[in-house]
């Protein structure tokens, strides 16, 4: 089944120098880029990863044992920061679609745009993460999700290139397979949210109880954003901030992901502004 398509997707997936989202880096980046009509086009770039002063970072050997790729292998090659311009442009306002890309790559996406100075907007977009969808209805990993939906065996797994593509292909054929299918969620509601329409799948796969991109900050049942980590997990961020100002400060000299850091200083300067217009409003009336 061909993608219903009203905009642009791009199918994505990352190598890296590691899994920790706020300290690794991209070294290579695959986008494959869906129209509306169903005409593809593919671009693959090799990442020098590197620090905020241009000094190449050290690819472990034990990632490179994964992906393949070594410091020799991207020591010519860019810089995120130098490939963000043209990257922002060719993804544009397309949607986003993955495989573990909610939460994985596509915070580590979203951080180096932003390590390169470019607040990269998730707002005009939705995210469609196909592993959510698989491990939802069946439950397995990539390698055999491309054998269970597409009958093919994967070759060259952990090459971005290779995992984009089978991800792009799982899910058409995804969309096949659970047209129509009904699906019980945690609370006993059953409903067929499998349907080739990417708001409705990006729904279906994202991470509903997240504030910020990694987990980190989490939502009440009040929709207040509270902390998922520390002494003050399940507390508000607002009310932790209000009483504990210097836990702002701690956790913005601390190693967070860029993007945790700039959700809770939209939170910390919301904060300020109420004070600053309680303030204004007291003295007004005076």
């Amino acid at each position: 089944m061909e993608l219903n398509l009203t905009k642009p997707i791009i199918f994505f997936d990352l190598e890296t120098t590691g899994v920790v989202v706020g300290h690794d880096h991209i070294v290579e980046i695959c986008l494959h880029k869906v129209v509306p009509g169903g005409a593809t086009d593919t671009r693959v770039e090799r990442v020098r990863p590197a620090d905020a002063e241009g000094k190449t970072i050290h690819i472990p050997e034990a990632t490179t044992a994964i992906h393949g790729i070594t410091d020799a292998d991207v020591a010519d090659k860019p810089t995120f920061r130098e490939l963000a311009p043209s990257l922002l442009e060719y993804i544009g306002d397309a949607d986003l679609a993955g495989y573990n890309s909610n939460k994985f790559d596509v915070p580590l996406l979203v951080e180096e745009f932003l390590r390169a100075g470019v607040d990269f907007n998730l707002s005009c977009r939705r995210l469609v993460d196909v592993q959510n969808i698989f491990h939802q209805m069946e439950q397995r990993t990539l390698v055999a999700a491309y054998k269970f939906y597409c009958n093919k065996n994967l070759e060259n797994a952990h090459s971005a290139a290779a995992d984009t593509i089978a991800t792009y292909e799982v899910l058409k054929a995804q969309l096949d397979r659970y047209q129509g299918v009904d699906y019980k969620d945690r609370s006993g509601k059953v409903s067929q949210p499998v349907v080739n329409d990417i708001a409705a799948l990006s729904a279906f796969t994202a991470n509903s109880q997240w504030a910020d991109l990694v987990g980190h900050i989490g939502y009440d049942t009040k929709h207040r954003e509270v902390f998922n980590f520390g002494k003050h997990k399940g507390e508000p961020v607002e009310i932790v901030f209000e009483k504990e100002p210097s836990y702002y400060d701690w956790m913005m000299k601390s190693d967070f992901p860029l993007s945790t850091k700039k959700l809770i200083t939209e939170i910390w300067d919301k904060k300020k502004a109420l004070k600053l217009d309680a303030l204004k409003a007291h003295f007004g009336n005076k």
